[in-house]
């Protein structure tokens, strides 16, 4: 889960880089991802999605995370629109800049953590 977290973190921070370098382009539109739902990620998990081939009978089953595509930025509407047709207003995109960075900061810690315990728990004694 916390790696999936990350991975839309990064995904994100890329979108909102692109709404950032596009500030000046004309009828640009900003866009931003849906928020990670992690409810259809255990749904997911549960009823299938993208399979791997079991080559050992002794081999775990993998599963696919984001089959269905939902990492795809979408347009948002802006408070401010540009004579050009662009709204991307860049004091609000580097505060999503900002508070994404601090949420993918905060996630890796804990992901680095919880490895940090299960090395704990293998350890030899």
């Amino acid at each position: 889960m916390l790696r999936s977290k990350m991975h839309w973190h990064q995904t994100r921070q890329r979108v909102l880089a692109e709404n950032i370098a596009n500030a000046d382009s004309p009828d640009y539109s900003a866009k931003d991802l849906a928020p990670l739902d992690f409810d259809s990620i255990l749904k997911i998990n549960k009823t299938g999605g993208l399979q791997t081939q079991q080559t050992n009978r002794l081999h775990l089953q993998g599963r696919a995370i984001f089959p269905d595509g939902n990492l795809v930025g979408k347009d948002m509407d802006g408070f401010e629109v540009t004579p050009s047709g662009n709204n991307v207003n860049l004091e609000e995109q580097m505060m999503k800049v900002t508070a994404n960075q601090m949420d993918y900061q905060a996630v890796a810690s804990l992901y680095t953590k919880g490895l940090g315990m299960l090395r704990t728990a293998v350890r030899k004694s």
